[in-house]
């Protein structure tokens, strides 16, 4: 296996254990694909079109008929019989090739034995959606599904059979805590067959890692997990070699970890839960593993950097593209103050003066407090743009991280020292068999699967939705948003519908908040301060008149559950108060309402100031601005998908720049031995 020198102990399926499978059918060789040319990206984009697959409510028919011929035989059976049953069934399921319900009696009697057990633990049994969900899972494909269809008993139903059948299993999660969460829930399907599973989370110590991942079954975050990979490579393990760790002066801390055995004993079997956020949004920056080193920036050229990045005027010494780049124009350095006495003399070169001012007018510029970050405990910590949540662990590099320091007058840290580093898109291709989840496939399915080699099959809901899209509503000034928004939530909170209100950022977050207190308005806020509780917030959402704001956390992997009184005065009620850069984001909240067949109504109210408009400026704004009506309502909905594709289109030049460079840095460390 590519990447790993400790070989899984058991039996496989056969399309796994052959040696052959590297999803060949759907994806190449990753060094391959560094070099393709034009033809063969060509080749590859013209397959992605048809990358996404619906299954029709006759399918689904056809799977609860054969669900139910599978099942009557089982229904009389004690638990020890049925134990026997589906072993039985996991031991024929090792010599397939091919993973398919309708196909193969094998796998549904397999899949009714999963269902029965959870009849009798649960008191309920996987309903013909689920059974689809873990189809094509097993398949090796990612799975779209609506909010609130049950995507983790899913995940749990395909991670059953497959470790069943000897492969090691790894369910990944967005997050610690919903890592957790799925492990603790599934753990009695797992142990009534006698399997295992494990969880890791931020915090726990190698000696607690290596155990947890030697389960059949392990829950585990997406950057915990390629944390972990990273830490064998530089401990020797794979075919990261030796001399590579030596260069990086890792000394006696990776000659004590040469002895041990491996965190990840294998790459087996992958399932992505809330797929697009790890697999497209968390894949724009790479995953580095480093260590404290005294700073190369001294404090007097940081100090002296913002200082000069706060002095110079945008158009004249610099541009911002639309790439949250900068651009020095020729009279930038000549514009500045000399350097302070004492700094380093190789800062005195043109080119590291600009490097910094460079990383400087960024801090200033393009890193938002409240949006980019906040202020906590006084440090700088990362928000996450895509979930809104604290990224504690994460500092910027190359300077940037101390900048935005000296930018809100707190005390700098130290420098890091990158010790290793690899994307999300080049670490998940490195599974046998790769599989996902999610709310929000279709619009990433070109990305999916050029990148992954995932086709996208939509599963139709259980039980049709029942929301309502009403009229979305633009503003031509910000306050005259905050104000509509207020008065919205405050009518459907008196009908006695919960509302939840989605921002951008912890600051859009806190100008609503104060609105509604304004108002008399009660409500709860829920942002990357409140992270912790999210659970509770989220979970008392759902109560009749109840008012939530939140950032884009709680539209991923928690279900807002409706109080029957909420149910009867229409549902959730969800108020998106700013368009997103991918429409992906947009419609998983607004996914929030309606789940499960429940009723529920969902809005857009916005302002024309928005940062999506900002390339829009000239006569489609004033245009937008002078309309009424229908015609205003069209012209929005035109902007905003135009907006959104430009966006999306520079979002995947930039994950493939990333990419491309994270394949390149591999290939220039080439010299001291193959490099994975």
């Amino acid at each position: 296996m590519k990447g790993q020198t400790m070989r899984f102990e058991g039996s496989l399926p056969r399309r796994l254990a052959g040696g052959g499978f590297r999803r060949a059918d759907t994806a190449r060789d990753e060094r391959s694909q560094a070099d393709d040319g034009w033809v063969e990206r060509l080749v590859a984009g013209a397959g992605a079109y048809f990358a996404v697959r619906r299954l029709s409510r006759a399918r689904l028919r056809r799977i609860a008929e054969v669900m139910q011929a599978a099942r009557e035989p089982l229904q009389a059976l004690d638990d020890a019989s049925l134990r026997l049953q589906f072993a039985e069934a996991a031991q024929a399921l090792r010599g397939m090739d091919r993973l398919c319900v309708l196909s193969e009696p094998t796998l549904a009697r397999l899949m009714a034995c999963i269902g029965e057990a959870c009849q009798r633990h649960f008191g309920f049994r996987p309903h013909p959606v689920q059974v689809a969900g873990a189809e094509v899972l097993l398949s090796g494909r990612l799975a779209e599904m609506n909010t609130g269809e049950g995507k983790t008993l899913v995940a749990a139903i395909a991670a059953t059979a497959m470790a069943a059948s000897g492969a090691a299993v790894h369910v990944v999660s967005t997050n610690d805590y919903l890592a957790r969460r799925d492990c603790e829930e599934m753990q009695p399907l797992f142990r009534f067959f006698g399997l295992s599973a494990g969880v890791v989370v931020g915090g726990m110590e190698d000696v607690e890692r290596r155990p947890a991942y030697r389960h059949p079954i392990c829950y585990v975050a997406g950057k915990e997990l390629v944390f972990d990979y990273l830490k064998d490579r530089l401990a020797g393990h794979g075919q990261m070699p030796t001399r590579v760790s030596q260069l990086r002066q890792l000394g006696q801390e990776a000659t004590e970890s040469q002895g041990q055995q491996p965190l990840l004993p294998a790459l087996h079997f992958a399932i992505v839960d809330e797929a697009d956020s790890v697999l497209i949004d968390e894949a724009r920056t790479p995953m580095i593993l480093s260590r404290e080193t005294p700073g190369l920036h001294e404090e007097a050229l940081l100090q002296w950097a913002i200082r000069q990045a706060r002095g110079l005027v945008a158009g004249r010494h610099f541009r911002l593209t639309d790439q949250r780049q900068v651009e020095l124009m020729p009279t930038a350095l000549d514009a500045c103050e000399p350097l302070p006495a004492g700094v380093t003399r190789a800062w005195q070169s043109q080119a590291w003066r600009s490097l910094i001012l460079r990383q400087a007018l960024s801090a200033v510029h393009l890193y938002q407090l409240d949006q980019h970050y906040i202020v906590a405990e006084g440090k700088v910590q990362i928000v996450d743009e895509s979930s809104g949540r604290v990224m504690a662990d994460r500092s910027w590099e190359q300077g940037l991280h101390q900048l935005i320091e000296v930018k809100e007058g707190l005390a700098t840290t130290q420098g890091r020292d990158t010790l290793a580093r690899m994307t999300f898109q080049r670490f998940f291709r490195r599974y046998f068999l790769l599989s996902g989840l999610t709310g929000t496939a279709a619009e990433a399915a070109r990305e999916m699967y050029r990148v992954y080699g995932l086709k996208v099959a939509r599963v139709p809901p259980h039980r049709p939705s029942q929301r309502r899209r009403l009229a979305d509503q633009v503003h031509a000034q910000a306050d005259a948003r905050w104000q509509a928004v207020a008065r919205d939530a405050q009518r459907a909170s008196q009908r006695g519908q919960p509302v939840l209100v989605g921002t951008r950022s912890v600051e859009a977050s806190e100008r609503v908040a104060r609105e509604f207190e304004a108002m008399g308005l009660a409500h709860t806020v829920l942002n990357a301060r409140q992270d912790a509780e999210e659970a509770a917030i989220v979970a008392r959402a759902g109560q009749a008149g109840r008012v939530t704001i939140a950032t884009n956390m709680a539209g991923r992997g928690t279900d807002i559950k409706l109080a029957a009184e909420a149910r009867e005065a229409g549902g959730l009620h969800v108020i998106l108060t700013e368009f997103h850069e991918s429409p992906r984001v947009d419609r998983q909240l607004f996914g929030r309402a309606g789940r499960q067949g429940d009723p529920g109504t969902a809005r857009a109210i916005v302002c024309c100031s928005d940062g999506l408009f900002a390339p829009l400026v000239g006569w489609r704004m004033r245009l937008l601005r002078t309309m009424r009506g229908g015609p205003r309502r069209l012209l929005l909905r035109w902007m905003v998908s135009s907006a959104q594709s430009r966006a999306e289109g520079q979002a995947l030049r930039a994950r493939m720049q990333t990419l491309k460079q994270d394949r390149e840095l591999s290939r220039t460390l080439g010299f001291a031995g193959k490099v994975t």
